[in-house]
C-alpha cells in the first residue's frame, strides 16, 4: 500500500467514526445496584425532550419497580429464535438498523448470543448499532470486564464466562458508575428486590457478603476513575515532547504465569489508554518439536486473549531471551517491559535473576522501565 493509500484508508477512517454514534455504559459492582433502572428513567427524559428512543433489550428480572418503568417507552420487538427444542427471545439487530431511531436502549452488554445469531456476542451487536451512526446505551456488572476475570474469581470464588474485552469499555463516550454501598445492596436484597425470596438466604451466603461487596466496588470505582482520566488525556491537548506510554509484556509457555502478566499489563495499557505488545521468545527448547501438546494450546490461547484485550502478539526465535526483549522493545519504541516474578526454586530463581540482571545491563543507557508483575 502507497503512502498516498495509507493516508486516504485513514481518512476515510476518521469520516466513518465522526458518522459513529455515541455509546454511553452504566457500570456497577454487581446485579442489583439499579443499572436497568437508571437507563429506563434516562429513557423517559431523553423521550419528553423529543428524542426518538427505543428499547432494543431490556430484561427487568420481574423487579416491580424496573418493570413499572417500561410503560410509555417504545420497544423493539425481539426475534423469536428455537434453540435446542425451546422458543427463545434475543435483540433484532436488523430491526433496529432499519427503524433506526436516534438512541437505542441494549441492556446486558456481556450476553452471549444464541448460537446461530450473526454475531456470537452481544456488545459485537452493539458495535455494529453503533457503526450505523444509531447512538447506545448500556449496561454491564465490572466482574464481566475481561481482564478483571483473574481477580474476579479470586474475589467471588467464579469463574465468570460472559465477559467484555477492554476496548469495549474504551469506547464508551461516557461511563457512569451506579453505586451503593454494601449495606444499601444488602438491604435491598433482603427486600426481595433483587432475586426472589427463594434465593435471598443463599445469596447472602455466597455472592452478597459485605467482604466481596467492598472488593467488587472499589473495582468498579477504579475502572471509572480511570475511564475518567483516560477521557481527560484525549480530550484536553497533552504536551506533545511528552513520550507516549507502550508497554511490551514478556511470556513463556507457562501458562497461569502468562495469563498473569497479560491480564495485569492489559490493565496497565488501560489505564494509560496506550498500545501494548505480547512478546514470546521461542527458544530452542521449545521449539514446536520440543514443547508438549498441552503448552502449545496454552500458548494459542494466551495470545487469542491478549489479542481480545487489545495487544499486538509478537513471536520471536532467538537462543538469548534478553536481546530478542531489548531489540523488540526498541523497535517498538517501549516504555515500559513487564516481566513476571520468578518462582522460588532455586534453578529457576537463578535464571530470573540472570536473566533480569542481562535486561538491566542492556537497558541501562535508555528510558526503558521494567516492571515485575507479582
Amino acid at each position: 500500500m502507497t503512502e498516498n493509500e495509507q493516508r486516504a484508508y485513514k481518512f476515510l477512517e476518521l469520516i466513518r467514526e465522526s458518522k459513529r454514534g455515541k455509546f454511553k455504559v452504566y457500570i456497577g459492582m454487581s446485579a442489583g445496584v439499579g443499572k436497568t433502572y437508571r437507563m429506563l428513567q434516562e429513557a423517559h427524559t431523553l423521550l419528553k425532550n423529543g428524542i426518538d428512543v427505543k428499547l432494543g433489550y431490556i430484561e427487568t428480572h420481574n423487579r416491580k419497580e424496573t418493570h413499572d418503568l417500561l410503560e410509555g417507552l417504545p420497544l423493539i420487538q425481539r426475534r423469536k429464535l428455537f434453540y435446542k427444542g425451546k422458543e427463545l427471545d434475543e435483540m433484532d439487530v436488523q430491526a433496529i438498523l432499519n427503524i433506526h431511531p436516534e438512541v437505542v436502549i441494549v441492556d446486558e452488554l456481556a450476553h452471549s448470543n444464541i448460537q446461530g445469531s450473526k454475531n456470537e456476542k452481544r456488545w459485537q451487536d452493539v458495535v455494529e448499532i453503533l457503526n450505523a451512526g444509531i447512538n447506545v446505551i448500556s449496561a454491564v456488572n465490572i466482574q464481566h470486564l475481561e481482564s478483571l476475570n483473574g481477580e474476579i474469581q479470586e474475589i467471588t470464588g467464579i469463574e465468570v464466562s460472559e465477559r467484555i474485552p477492554d476496548k469495549v469499555l474504551q469506547m464508551a463516550d461516557e461511563v457512569v458508575n451506579i453505586d451503593l454501598t454494601a449495606d444499601e445492596l444488602i438491604t435491598r436484597l433482603k427486600e426481595g428486590k433483587i432475586y426472589d425470596k427463594a434465593k435471598i438466604e443463599t445469596a447472602l451466603g455466597n455472592f452478597f457478603r459485605s467482604e466481596k461487596i467492598l472488593q467488587l466496588r472499589e473495582l468498579a470505582l477504579r475502572e471509572v476513575t480511570s475511564q475518567v482520566e483516560r477521557k481527560i488525556e484525549n480530550e484536553i491537548p497533552r504536551n506533545t515532547a511528552l513520550r507516549p506510554e507502550r508497554f511490551l509484556a514478556c511470556v513463556n509457555s507457562e501458562n497461569e504465569t502468562a495469563k498473569m502478566i497479560i491480564r495485569k499489563t492489559a490493565r496497565l495499557a488501560s489505564y494509560y489508554n496506550s498500545k501494548w505488545f505480547v512478546l514470546y521468545v521461542q527458544t530452542p527448547k521449545e521449539n514446536p518439536q520440543n514443547i508438549n501438546l498441552a503448552d502449545q494450546r496454552h500458548l494459542i490461547n494466551n495470545f487469542k486473549t491478549a489479542t481480545e484485550l487489545g495487544a499486538e502478539v509478537i513471536q520471536a526465535q532467538n537462543r538469548n531471551v534478553t536481546n530478542a526483549i531489548v531489540e523488540t522493545a526498541k523497535e517498538k519504541n517501549i516504555t515500559t517491559i513487564c516481566i513476571g516474578k520468578p518462582h522460588f526454586s532455586l534453578i529457576k530463581s537463578i535464571v530470573s535473576t540472570n536473566l533480569f540482571d542481562q535486561l538491566l545491563i542492556k537497558l541501562t543507557d535508555s528510558d526503558i522501565d521494567i516492571v515485575i508483575l507479582s
